[in-house]
């Protein structure tokens, strides 16, 4: 089973420049062209929050005109810079809740890898928050099929990287989280968005791994007063392949045209 995996597109109104300077909406665009390039082609598409930039309804509507270039089941959360109730009305998505609240959801019948995402964004806020609620209905979810692999998804990632601007919005109460995900030995993976860079690390006894954005990358400043900056870095997208002989192995892969093939491995 093959999983592409985007995060943090910041789709713009057209004609709109990101943080007036750069073409993010471009940018989703190549993503696109990327990920349908891809041989075998992606079972099912995942985006890991803040698909626009300021939730506004012009920008769903210039998303729901980029993403229908995507051929396959496309599966998403909202970060801190989404509209709940906009996104909802936007891309019908029968594994996402139709009701106000968290829009979590439980994707079990797109190939062996069980999907779940787990919205921990906090309306008006940046970080996010890995409440008691989330926390009781993940262990609940994770219940129905406790040994089938699965791919967890959510924005805001719960550790901090040292990175100093953007770990004032980690989420919070990630003990709940890991407390949850130690349980469950067949998670495969748990993913995020929201922090611009690939980074993993393990986590509750499985890895976790956050997906670069497919326009500005955060600047990896370690320097705990460092302020904040972002680079246009090449952009890129994770490739999630599920086996059974090996499980789950995490592909970067860069988005764009590079010189080769060349006759030699």
């Amino acid at each position: 089973m093959l999983i592409a995996h985007l995060s943090d597109l910041h789709i713009r109104p057209k004609g709109v420049l990101y943080q007036g300077l750069v073409d993010s909406n471009r940018m989703c665009e190549q993503a696109i062209a990327h990920l349908n390039l891809l041989r075998p082609r992606p079972d099912v598409v995942i985006i890991t929050g803040d698909l626009v930039d300021e939730g506004l309804p012009e920008e769903y509507e210039m998303a729901r005109a980029l993403l229908a270039g995507i051929e396959q089941p496309l599966l998403m959360i909202p970060g801190n810079h989404d509209d709940r109730a906009l996104l909802r009305s936007t891309f019908s998505q029968p594994s996402l809740s139709s009701t106000a609240g968290p829009m979590h959801f439980i994707a079990g019948d797109l190939g062996p890898v069980r999907i779940i995402g787990v919205d921990v964004t906090v309306p008006g806020e940046h970080h996010g928050d890995m409440t008691e609620a989330a926390r009781l209905w993940l262990d609940t979810a994770l219940a129905e099929e406790p040994a089938r692999p699965t791919l967890l998804m959510l924005h805001q990632p719960p550790f901090l990287s040292g990175i100093p601007y953007i770990d004032t919005y980690a989420c919070r109460n990630a003990d709940r989280l890991r407390e949850v995900v130690q349980g469950y030995p067949a998670i495969e993976r748990v993913v995020c968005g929201h922090i611009h860079r690939s980074m993993q690390l393990r986590f509750g006894g499985t890895v976790l791994c956050t997906a670069p954005s497919t326009t500005t990358a955060i600047g990896l400043a370690l320097d705990a007063e460092a302020e904040e900056a972002s680079y246009i870095e090449p952009p890129a997208l994770l490739l999630h392949h599920w086996k059974p002989d090996t499980g789950l192995i995490t592909h970067w892969v860069p988005i764009g045209t590079f010189p080769g093939p060349l006759p030699f491995a």
